[in-house]
């Protein structure tokens, strides 16, 4: 009866996490336009997406929490490593937390992060991700607009180094067709 019980419990452990992941891989493809948004980063700028076009976008969707803290400080890696050239590196806080809880949680961070930090308080790059349920999301925007690259949920956060592999990609890629 017992080993019955443990099959129907792994049976119900795979049922549960393929549901997971089907549900997170929903949230948008990549080769799909992102969603373009206007927010205000913690030092009063307006940013858009689309104000960054024509730069390879590394987009963080991050709350506040220790998953976002550890995929934040990747991505202050990535902008240290791609200062100077065509790459944005921006933080959103999704969750329309206070100006003061985000800066408050940015200060335990183990680096400052210099990348521009935006304020969502009506949590629309939830609603336009589909974020919110699974946090902290990254994607990576080609020069076009065109989502490339993401992970979703921290059931496989992204180190920086393979942040920065899938963003040399796009660098690479836009250098040779404009040689052409």
């Amino acid at each position: 009866m017992k080993r019955y019980f443990l099959i129907g419990c792994w049976i119900i452990a795979i049922l549960v996490a393929a549901n997971v992941m089907s549900f997170a891989s929903g949230f948008f493809k990549v080769g799909e336009s992102a969603p373009n948004f206007t927010l205000t980063s913690l030092d009063e700028q307006s940013v858009s997406l689309e104000s960054l076009r024509g730069n390879v976008v590394v987009l963080g969707l991050f709350h506040i929490c220790e998953p976002c803290l550890i995929q934040g400080t990747n991505l202050q890696k990535v902008a240290e490593a791609m200062r100077g050239k065509n790459v944005a590196v921006v933080g959103v806080n999704s969750s329309g937390d206070s100006k003061e809880h985000v800066m408050e949680f940015l200060k335990t961070f183990p680096v400052p992060v210099t990348y521009p930090y935006l304020l969502d308080p009506e949590q629309v790059t939830d609603q336009l991700f589909g974020g919110g349920k699974f946090i902290p999301n990254v994607y990576i925007i080609d020069q076009q607009g065109v989502i490339r690259w993401q992970r979703v949920g921290n059931f496989n956060m992204a180190g920086d180094d393979i942040i920065l592999q899938e963003v040399e990609k796009l660098l690479a890629n836009h250098s040779s067709a404009s040689a052409l």
